[in-house]
């Protein structure tokens, strides 16, 4: 069945679905939730309510409400520690000025939490999967890593400050979205999970009919990522990305697998990918240096082949 006030369906690869109101307003919807990648119950739940709070700021809308998803194994999860998950969401959605209304839990073998939320936009305004166009820039607002730090953490070789950073990446709130929106200038927009940089990147060119040029030298990465790497500390998920990124994707021959790696590494909580008019594109860094994100990278440019293709650099492209 299909609506006429449906502006974004199930069948694009968005971060949400979007429901039109009326002229001016229109509803973003998602769900996402996932089992602890950290040992802190508080951060887990910070990290899981981040997580879902930027599917609506990836669509360029402002999150309203939101519903606790709870699945918790009986003898593992303590009262207490369940009470430090919802803080640690409870706590980012009063950051993010989302109204948290309610929720749902069962039993379950493994502990899950996230959110279900609901948030605005103007209709005019709504960033999708859809709109990259040829000469586009491409700019990236977290460093990459996430998925490999989180996996040294489970094995016990990483370093307190790659954690440190990770969960301060995780953490952060991609609330730029809506401002982004705004300027008229972003043609496409999404947030990296786990599909990795190259799988978010390859359902934007996909939907908008385009290719697209990385540039491996400028993608950043968290702190001690290389040595975390070269230490075989990437996650199964990763690997996967990267099997399937070789089935689409053009390597230059001095691209790295370490690269090949962070480019696939499948994130949790990861930053906006903007795909932005290029004539636009200083003041877009200038909007996300006032916005104070993590970083502000240009990575790579849309082209017209439909094929997407890493180099090293933009010099060697």
């Amino acid at each position: 069945m299909t609506d006429r006030h449906v502006l974004v369906g199930s069948n694009t690869a968005d971060d949400a679905g979007v429901y039109r109101l009326d002229a001016r307003r229109a509803l973003v919807q998602t769900v996402d939730f996932f089992t602890p990648i950290v040992d802190d119950p508080f951060t887990y739940g910070s990290i899981a309510a981040t997580n879902a709070l930027s599917d609506v700021y990836a669509m360029g809308g402002r999150p309203l409400t939101a519903m606790n998803i709870v699945a918790t194994p009986q003898d593992v999860v303590s009262p207490e520690m369940l009470g430090k998950i919802l803080r640690g969401g409870a706590e980012k959605c009063r950051e993010a000025r989302c109204v948290v209304i309610g929720g749902h839990s069962i039993r379950n073998p493994e502990p899950i939490y996230g959110l279900s939320v609901t948030g605005l936009v103007d209709p005019r305004r709504v960033l999708t999967n859809a709109g990259a166009r040829v000469g586009d820039t491409l700019i990236l607002t977290k460093p990459l890593g996430t998925g490999i730090v989180t996996t040294a953490l489970k094995r016990g070789k990483a370093p307190r400050a790659a954690v440190l950073a990770a969960v301060r990446s995780m953490t952060r709130l991609n609330d730029i979205g809506p401002a982004l929106a705004a300027t008229g200038h972003v043609h496409a927009l999404t947030d990296i999970t786990g599909f990795g940089l190259l799988g978010h990147l390859r359902s934007m060119c996909r939907e908008s009919g385009v290719g697209a040029e990385i540039w491996a030298d400028a993608v950043p990465a968290l702190p001690h990522v290389w040595k975390l790497i070269a230490a075989d500390c990437v996650p199964g998920g990763t690997r996967n990305n990267l099997d399937f990124a070789n089935e689409i994707v053009r390597w230059d021959t001095a691209v790295t697998d370490a690269q090949k790696f962070l480019l696939a590494d499948a994130q949790t909580s990861g930053g906006l990918l903007i795909c932005a008019g290029s004539r636009h594109t200083e003041e877009i860094l200038r909007l996300c240096l006032r916005r104070r994100t993590l970083c502000a990278e240009v990575v790579g440019r849309i082209t017209r082949d439909r094929s997407i293709h890493v180099t090293t650099s933009h010099s060697a492209g």
